[in-house]
């Protein structure tokens, strides 16, 4: 599924965004205790697509990359419309307190900048920069990202190895530190839009207790990556 047309205005930054090629180095940190980021993506693109819309439903893209981490459904989305992408520069998981930099990343003719990547162990959170207007002066700017829930599964912290559209559960748990046999921290959902997320909630109970997911290691506050953009 094509990503949604972006219909709604940023406001005067959108006027200032660049119409002509930029080259910029993209670096990444992740500034959480225990979460883990997925393969990222780094996509710069047109004003006519978007990653997501805080309040609307998920696309399918953007749910399977929050559900499984799978991120080939938005990169089809933004090369299809013209964009271009550079698919996991970090090589694999993004640890904690990491930091990965993607050097000469040419935009082309396009003006806005996204990335995404889902944090593990969540059931469908991932931290994400949305159609962000890269500059045209030189310089290096810096954006904080929140974690945000798709609202396309249910957040019962159960790891299962799960993580495929409409599938639930959680794919694992990296850094060792998860735990099993967890019954479920709630089997409904409220809130089927994607909106900021509510945090794990986790347990002590690493052999059963409601959930899978350590209270003491992830968990999380916003912001929980750092972006810095350098244009060259």
């Amino acid at each position: 599924m094509k990503l949604k047309t972006y219909l709604f205005g940023l406001g005067a930054s959108i006027a200032s965004a660049s119409a002509s090629a930029e080259i910029i180095d993209v670096e990444i940190t992740n500034l959480t205790q225990g979460m883990y980021y997925t393969p990222l993506i780094v996509a710069a693109h047109q004003d006519n697509i978007q990653f997501y819309q805080l309040g609307e439903t998920a696309s399918d893209a953007l749910a399977t990359m929050a559900e499984g981490g799978d991120i080939s459904l938005l990169s089809a989305a933004v090369t299809g419309a013209g964009g271009v992408v550079s698919e996991n520069p970090a090589g694999g998981l993004l640890a904690p307190a990491s930091t990965t930099v993607l050097t000469d990343f040419d935009t082309g003719s396009n003006g806005y900048l996204s990335i995404a990547a889902m944090l593990l162990p969540t059931n469908d959170g991932f931290a994400a920069l949305n159609a962000w207007p890269i500059p045209s002066t030189p310089g290096t700017y810096t954006i904080n990202l929140n974690a945000y829930d798709a609202g396309s599964e249910v957040n019962d912290e159960i790891v299962n190895g799960g993580g495929a559209l409409d599938v639930p559960g959680i794919p694992a748990a990296p850094g060792g530190q998860g735990g099993t046999g967890a019954t479920g921290v709630t089997d409904t959902e409220t809130n089927e839009t994607v909106h900021v997320h509510r945090g794990n909630l986790g347990d002590s109970d690493a052999t059963g207790g409601t959930s899978d997911v350590n209270s003491t290691v992830h968990r999380w506050l916003n912001p929980v990556a750092k972006v810095v953009v350098t244009v060259q």
